[in-house]
């Protein structure tokens, strides 16, 4: 019997046509399904999760490649699908444990110090009172200090802080400031770079450094992606990182301090690709397949095994 996947997505664009090709390619039905079209279905004799696509069994893995944005409760509920399949025993690629732990970038940086992974010094306070002071002492010991949004991505949203006066209004931050120590090129330097890591079953297959047109080194924001060799410390680092947040896959962003050391920025679990396919010799979206295939696929699933 073919294998049949679902990539949840809302817009399969080029990362879900090279995904879906890759499944193509082994043999696997690959289907697009969106979490905002999924149910819940709690009676007795049905199927207690319904995916678009697959009307008469669960698929035999769900590959996440979107969870969209909405009120909390639509986002909590689109989360507790990807839950529910997991405990129904379909492998999700990544789950919902570490969507949750590092859309947060709280809990991420959090993760990271308890593991003991070097990142950058973090404060996250829903005190404006606590904000100000953190940004007077960190300003005055000559350190700048960058805002960023608790739950953002692509570079969007984030405040380089010289002055520990310029506290970001509570609406900016919806309420919670997570503060982080700037660490990058200062303005006078002609460039601004780090390193983007991609981390696939333990394993780090692939990285590039980023030029930034300005401090913000996200693809996004138009950096330039560079082809970079991949060596023991920066894959060793980036391994670390993904395997504190618990990750099938993911892209880690890491960053040279001052004092040269190696510093884990942040850890993404639906990174895209797209700028590091470009110059990078393997074909990502085949290599996290397989690893999906490999290590995570369970086939055999029917209506009577999960009802």
């Amino acid at each position: 019997m073919t294998l049949r996947v679902a990539i949840v997505t809302d817009d399969p664009g080029w990362h879900g046509a090279r995904l879906r090709r890759a499944f193509t390619a082994r043999g696997i039905d690959a289907r697009y399904a969106s979490l905002t079209e999924c149910r819940l279905d709690i009676s007795s004799g049905t199927l207690p999760v319904r995916v678009p696509g697959f009307d008469t069994a669960l698929p035999d893995a769900v590959f996440v490649r979107g969870v969209p944005g909405g009120t909390l409760e639509q986002v909590i509920f689109r989360l507790d699908v990807l839950h529910a399949l997991r405990e129904l025993g379909v492998p999700v690629y990544n789950d919902a444990r570490a969507i949750e732990r590092s859309v947060d970038k709280a809990m991420t940086s959090f993760l990271l110090r308890l593991r003991g992974l070097p990142t950058p010094p973090t404060w996250v306070t829903e005190s404006i009172a606590d904000a100000r002071a953190i940004l007077l002492r960190e300003t005055a010991a000559g350190h700048q200090v960058v805002s960023k949004p608790l739950f953002g991505s692509q570079g969007n949203g984030l405040l380089r802080i010289e002055s520990g006066g310029d506290v970001p209004p509570a609406e900016t931050v919806n309420g919670v400031w997570y503060l982080q120590r700037y660490v990058g090129a200062p303005d006078h330097r002609a460039s601004w770079q780090d390193w983007r890591v991609l981390v696939i079953g333990g394993r780090a297959v692939a990285a590039m450094k980023r030029h930034g047109r300005s401090w913000i080194n996200n693809v996004a924001q138009g950096a330039r992606c560079e082809a970079t060799k991949l060596d023991e410390p920066l894959a060793r680092l980036a391994v670390d990182a993904a395997r504190a947040v618990e990750m099938d896959y993911a892209g880690v962003d890491i960053i040279r301090d001052d004092e040269k050391r190696l510093q884990v920025l942040e850890v993404n679990s639906i990174p895209a690709w797209k700028g590091l396919q470009a110059v990078c010799g393997i074909d990502i979206a085949q290599a996290m397949v397989d690893d999906l295939l490999d290590r995570r696929l369970r086939s055999g699933r029917s209506l009577e095994a999960v009802c």
